[in-house]
């Protein structure tokens, strides 16, 4: 079902779609600020928030590969390519091509990439705790469950 926009409004009854007030201006504000939070910790370990997303795709499965990785982050290759590249002049993680498949390849963790499994999470961690300080644990979860629906909403 369309729904027509209501032209008869006033200007005072739509504010709130207006930045700074509209939610994707917040949303964009929010992601700011967290990602400048978390840079900021991972900068002693030369790493940058996409260099943590793909870590936590690898934790979770390592040996994916790349076409995976970009799958699950939504992004585009080359931007994951630069990623990768820099990850693995660091020795973080290394790829291989494929058994089965030439065309494929996979990335693996590396012995130090294995490692920062146990000091990452705890500093990310303690940046949603920033941010959420003051909002219940209940209100916590209704708030990820409302970005998940809004999220699959647009996607």
């Amino acid at each position: 079902m369309i729904v027509q926009p209501d032209h008869s409004l006033t200007t005072e009854s739509w504010q709130h779609n207006l930045a700074p007030y509209n939610l994707g201006y917040r949303i964009k504000l929010l992601s700011q600020l967290l990602t400048r939070k978390f840079t900021d910790k991972l900068e002693p370990f030369g790493l940058t928030p996409f260099h943590w997303l793909v870590l936590c795709c690898l934790w979770q499965e390592d040996g994916l590969p790349t076409s995976s990785i970009g799958e699950k982050l939504q992004q585009v290759g080359g931007t994951l390519t630069g990623v990768l590249d820099r990850m693995e002049e660091r020795g973080l993680v290394r790829r291989e091509r494929d058994t089965h498949d030439r065309r494929i390849w996979r990335i693996w963790l590396t012995d130090a990439g294995k490692e920062l499994e146990t000091v990452l999470p705890p500093i990310a961690a303690e940046v949603r705790e920033e941010a959420m300080q003051g909002i219940a644990i209940a209100d916590r979860e209704i708030f990820s469950q409302l970005l998940n629906r809004a999220i699959a909403n647009l996607s």
